[in-house]
């Protein structure tokens, strides 16, 4: 990466981030509860938290990747922290989780996007552009792919 383009890119990624915050601060507040699938997935994850890895709800059809990921984040988070009781394994602790994840989504879709463009230089509309240009548009795209609503529920 450029100089340049480093500079865009975090400036990109610390927007992206404020704005999940604010969108994850809205959401905390007005939901505070599990929400749709989170009244399956939320007992899962805590389920997980208290070390109870064989308990399985078998309406959750999904692989127990991110309840581990979970785990594996607010442990060592509440230890050093000294959290304990409710707030270690809370809704909104898990919901955290997520906005975390969805920086990591941010750098993994920039990536991932300009591999693609690297690769189809046939493009006539990226073909155009120059390296700034491109820099930006992937930016761009990536901000809205992970800047996603859907992200803050489990």
């Amino acid at each position: 990466m450029e100089r340049a383009e480093a500079y865009g890119f975090s400036g990109a990624l610390s927007g992206a981030f404020l704005l999940s915050c604010l969108l994850f601060a809205a959401v905390s507040r007005r939901q505070r509860g599990p929400y749709m699938d989170e009244v399956f997935h939320v007992p899962q994850a805590q389920a997980y938290c208290h070390g109870r890895f064989l308990q399985w709800d078998p309406m959750i059809t999904t692989l127990p990747g991110l309840y581990l990921l979970s785990v594996g984040v607010v442990k060592p988070a509440a230890w050093l922290l000294g959290w304990t009781g409710s707030v270690v394994c809370s809704v909104g602790m898990l919901r955290f989780i997520n906005l975390l994840f969805s920086a990591g989504n941010f750098y993994l879709l920039y990536l991932l996007l300009f591999k693609i463009h690297q690769k189809n230089k046939k493009k006539k509309s990226l073909k155009r552009m120059d390296e700034e240009e491109k820099s930006e548009y992937y930016v761009f795209i990536n901000r809205n792919l992970s800047v996603s609503g859907y992200l803050f529920l489990l």
